[in-house]
């Protein structure tokens, strides 16, 4: 099983999806709905979904928190 990786969530408006910056050099290149994560809240790793809707990208069971610089793992 391989470790996952750590890194932090932007918005990318090139491509018009939210991204992973793991490094200075390092991206995910561009998460899809439906592709899932953990993300961290309080010092724990909660598993999610990012999704999107007319209102935007959201994750799924954390309504109305912000994406940008969270920190998440895949």
């Amino acid at each position: 099983m391989s470790e996952k990786r750590v890194g932090n969530l932007f918005y990318d408006a090139e491509i018009g999806r939210y991204d992973i910056r793991f490094d200075t050099n390092s991206f995910y290149e561009g998460l899809h709905c439906g592709e899932c994560f953990d993300v961290r809240i309080e010092n724990s790793w909660i598993p999610v979904r990012i999704e999107m809707d007319d209102d935007g990208w959201y994750l799924v069971g954390l309504p109305g928190i912000k994406l940008d610089g969270l920190t998440v793992r895949m």
